[in-house]
């Protein structure tokens, strides 16, 4: 396969955010998993949104129920159990560190394993993320979501 030249508009959002503010690189493997999951959340819930946003224009109640239904802890862990056969090595030691990181918060609704399945995979995006792989995100997530779809997972549901 050919290998396509990005132009400056097409880089990697990380990497134009830290040329726009001036951030210099530093070594993302010493982050706090919890520092990962934080960004990777925000990224995990802007492909979600977009998903839905670009299936149709429906009020942003619906989108919200449906965005809600995807995004929380459950849907998540499903995820991640469904991606864990997929993950390189270094994903594999990222998601764990993630998973096993412990929070001193947790979401009311969530049972305490997805909650930190679901921070493992939070982890793993913000990273993939800070490293300029957002191709590799949108792979994951992109099996991830089949799999919560054809699963008849709320949040994909055809609702107007």
């Amino acid at each position: 396969m050919e290998k396509r030249v990005v132009t400056k508009e097409e880089a990697d959002a990380a990497q134009l955010i830290a040329d726009s503010f001036g951030i210099q690189p530093a070594d993302i493997r010493t982050y706090s998993p919890l520092t990962l999951a934080f960004l990777g959340d925000c990224v995990f819930d802007l492909v979600i949104r977009t998903i839905l946003v670009e299936r149709g224009n429906r009020s942003v109640n619906v989108l919200h129920r449906q965005k809600s239904g995807l995004v929380k802890a459950s849907a998540q862990a499903a995820m991640a159990e469904r991606l864990e056969s997929l993950f390189t090595e270094e994903e594999k030691a990222v998601y764990k560190r993630g998973r096993n990181a412990k929070s001193v918060t947790m979401p009311k609704h969530a049972q305490v394993a997805d909650y930190r399945k679901a921070t493992g995979l939070e982890a793993l995006v913000g990273y993939l993320y800070l490293l300029g792989r957002t191709g590799r995100i949108l792979e994951l997530l992109r099996e991830g979501t089949g799999c919560l779809e054809t699963a008849g997972h709320s949040g994909f549901d055809n609702e107007k």
